[in-house]
């Protein structure tokens, strides 16, 4: 399954703004806002790595399957911008 990275992003927001309430209220120490600070920070980062490790085996594998056809397009596409740069201006 997919990490979703909006949804982790939402929800470190939601847990940072609940903290700072928490303070305003006087109910956590600057220290104790500190370190859960630092434990957020940490899971959000955690979750965009999964993201960046499932994006980039997915390419991978897209890679495998279907690099005939990846390199085609790319050679084709070559071809064209070539044919376009070096034909004579009229």
């Amino acid at each position: 399954m997919l990490p979703d990275l909006f949804e982790a992003t939402k929800i470190y927001w939601r847990k940072l703004d609940n903290l700072e309430a928490r303070y305003q209220r006087g109910e956590v120490s600057l220290e104790e806002v500190d370190a859960q600070v630092a434990k957020l920070m940490a899971d959000l980062a955690e979750e965009r790595r999964a993201i960046f490790v499932q994006i980039w085996r997915f390419l991978q594998n897209q890679l495998r399957e279907q690099g005939d056809v990846i390199l085609g397009f790319t050679s084709l596409i070559l071809a064209v911008y070539l044919w376009f740069l070096i034909r004579p201006v009229v």
